[in-house]
């Protein structure tokens, strides 16, 4: 994913990168490992949110269920993934803080998983309440399609975003994310329509 890896990899977009990880303030002013650990974990954790929970939604609407099965399974998937998402991002983080220890990378500069666990954590509920949210409103048989449609306008705004705190194109960040959003909520629409019909 080219705007989290220019995230990631600060130095390959800008040739005035320190080897700490820093900038010369010329685009925006320094950039540490930590600001980057948590714009990582929020971006991810949005992202994942919007299409994890959108994906629970629609899959399960998809089967035909009544409301309350649908909310019933959009909280589980919200609560479930939120603690997924900031469990990995402190394993992660912390294999990562102990090779910059390892490698004598100053103590204000290391990475902190626990930032990165609750930005992962936050991201991750706030992402994903815009699907559900919009699935408890009376949209009656519509309401697959509106989902589909807050959710692709979320996963705009994500995309743009983290292409802007990366320096990266817009356009390509966007791109991924709507194709991504998009095929996870056809498949598990699909999924659960076949599930519905077997049962």
């Amino acid at each position: 994913m080219t705007a989290l890896t220019t995230l990631l990899h600060p130095a390959t977009r800008n040739p005035a990168a320190t080897p700490d990880g820093q900038h010369d303030g010329a685009h925006g002013g320094p950039v540490d490992a930590a600001r980057l650990n948590r714009l990582r974990a929020a971006v991810l954790g949005a992202n994942d949110g919007i299409v994890s929970v959108a994906a629970i939604v629609v899959g399960v609407a998809g089967a035909d269920p009544g409301p309350t099965v649908v909310l019933t399974a959009g909280v589980a998937g919200l609560v479930a993934g939120a603690l997924s998402m900031a469990a990995g991002e402190y394993v992660s983080v912390s294999s990562q803080r102990d090779a910059e220890r390892a490698g004598a990378v100053a103590a204000d500069q290391q990475s902190n998983p626990w930032h990165a666990a609750f930005a992962s954590l936050g991201a991750f509920v706030v992402g994903g309440l815009v699907p559900l949210l919009v699935a408890l409103l009376p949209w009656g048989r519509a309401m697959v399609p509106a989902v589909f449609v807050a959710v692709l306008l979320a996963l705009v705004v994500t995309g743009a975003g983290s292409a802007r705190f990366g320096r990266a194109p817009v356009a390509p960040a966007v791109r991924r994310n709507v194709v991504g959003g998009s095929v996870a909520m056809v498949v598990t629409y699909g999924i659960g329509a076949l599930v519905g019909l077997a049962v």
